[in-house]
């Protein structure tokens, strides 16, 4: 008994005895490569203005890309009657395979169908489109390595890429042709260090849906360099009249393609936080691809649950009538906003082909008061209470995006305020020659 009295004191004499091996005499905690590298351009950018709005005009956000901010578009009642009986049905309340259960898999290689022959097998979900296009990126790409992105593009493929040390490698989205992309350029920014190229459809910001034709050659760019391409097809079917949404990997049965979507924009539930990867494999050259995005699902153990259980009567039970309101209400806002805005002097909008924004063009000659279109964004927020996002948040300048899915009289009142706005500051070219001749008439006199 004695022995064992004596023995955490025995343990204690010899932990004294080991040799100390750290020299830290301070604390100094220090973050990783990765978070280092990691940040949020738009956060950057929008931190970084000086917004003030008027206090006599409340203020209009077209800048939020969520479309239920403002409460005039709501998910269906299947999608909200799915997630109670869910709820009720008490199924949804533990842990899931890291790549989803079963059922829901099987939902969703139904409703994707148009990509492709697709299996549950296939189907990987996700905590949200974000959350699979990170695993998308992560599973392809390192140190080294380089990714095609778009732009104008969706900021936070730059984000999940620099912080696993990916260099991202822009190629341009061309206005004057209804944002399609400059395929030259697009090549000739391949090398053998190209890990992968994003391929946005429809877009975000600029509301472009490809077609048929350019997806294609894109396609054929990527497989003739042997390039895998990320689908972001988050607002897949949200295309307007005239315009045909065309899935990546329904047009090559060579080029390995991993497609993300979600419930998010389509569904109107972007807080369910519900997306899936889906795994389009070209003679096993994603063998090794599937076996990584396995690993990676483990590191937060799935999606959630509840809306996992309710994801089958959600896909399968919506009816397109809900699909076919939604669009349609979209469409009329692009109309008029971009009928109103094509009449304001200084400012040339972009009809979208679909999703669910707009960018507009400013013709800076004509305002030569603001430098950038950070300063024009700030001045208008300043003077009218109208916040749209510059175009550097997506690396873009010149340009402005305006959100679509405000209520329509939001719509009405914001084009009018730009319109004011436009009108006090707009000047014409002898204006500018004029102040030109006055500034200068000013140095001399200081002189």
């Amino acid at each position: 008994m004695k022995d064992l009295v004596d023995l955490p004191t025995t343990l204690h004499q010899l932990n004294n005895q080991r040799p100390i091996k750290s020299k830290r005499n301070r604390w100094n905690v220090a973050i990783s490569d990765f978070a280092r590298l990691t940040h949020n351009p738009i956060r950057a950018i929008v931190e970084g203005l000086n917004i003030q709005p008027n206090p006599a005009k409340p203020l209009i956000a077209l800048s939020i890309g969520d479309p239920t901010t403002f409460g005039n578009l709501k998910p269906s009642s299947e999608t909200i009657e799915a997630v109670r009986l869910a709820i009720e049905d008490g199924t949804g309340n533990g842990y899931a395979p890291a790549n989803g259960h079963l059922e829901a898999r099987e939902a969703v290689a139904r409703y994707v169908q148009h990509q492709g022959p697709v299996t549950p097998n296939d189907v990987i979900l996700c905590s949200g489109c974000s959350s699979a296009l990170d695993l998308c990126i992560s599973v392809l790409g390192g140190p080294g390595k380089n990714i095609l992105i778009p732009k104008p593009g969706f900021s936070i493929y730059r984000t999940l890429a620099e912080g696993f040390g990916i260099e991202c490698r822009t190629y341009d989205l061309l206005p004057e042709r209804n944002w399609e992309a400059d395929l030259g350029q697009l090549e000739q920014l391949i090398d053998e260090r190209t890990c992968a190229m994003v391929v946005t459809n429809p877009g975000n910001p600029c509301g472009s849906v490809f077609s048929r034709a350019h997806l294609e050659a894109i396609v054929d760019i990527a497989e003739r360099h042997y390039v895998p391409i990320i689908a972001d097809e988050i607002y897949e079917h949200f295309v307007f009249p005239g315009h045909e949404f065309h899935a990546v990997s329904s047009l090559s049965n060579r080029v390995p393609v991993l497609s993300c979507g979600g419930l998010t924009k389509r569904f109107l539930v972007p807080g369910w936080r519900m997306g899936w990867i889906i795994v389009h494999d070209r003679n096993e050259v994603f063998g090794e691809v599937r076996r990584g995005l396995a690993n990676l699902s483990v590191r937060i153990l799935g999606s959630n649950t509840l809306v996992q259980r309710a994801l089958p009567a959600i896909l399968d039970n919506t009816p397109n009538d809900f699909f076919d309101d939604l669009v349609a209400v979209l469409h009329r806002h692009a109309e008029l906003a971009y009928k109103s805005i094509k009449q304001i002097r200084g400012l040339n909008p972009i009809m979208p082909g679909g999703a669910m924004y707009m960018m507009v063009g400013i013709d800076v000659e004509h305002f030569p008061e603001f430098t950038t279109d950070l300063s024009f964004v700030e001045a208008l927020v300043h003077e009218q209470s109208v916040f749209c996002l510059p175009g550097q948040c997506f690396e873009y300048p010149n340009y402005f995006r305006l959100v679509l899915t405000v209520p329509e009289e939001m719509i009405v009142e914001a084009v009018k305020r730009l319109e004011e706005f436009c009108d006090q500051h707009y000047k014409h070219d002898n204006d500018k020659l004029l102040q030109q001749q006055h500034g200068l008439l000013n140095q001399m006199t200081q002189l």
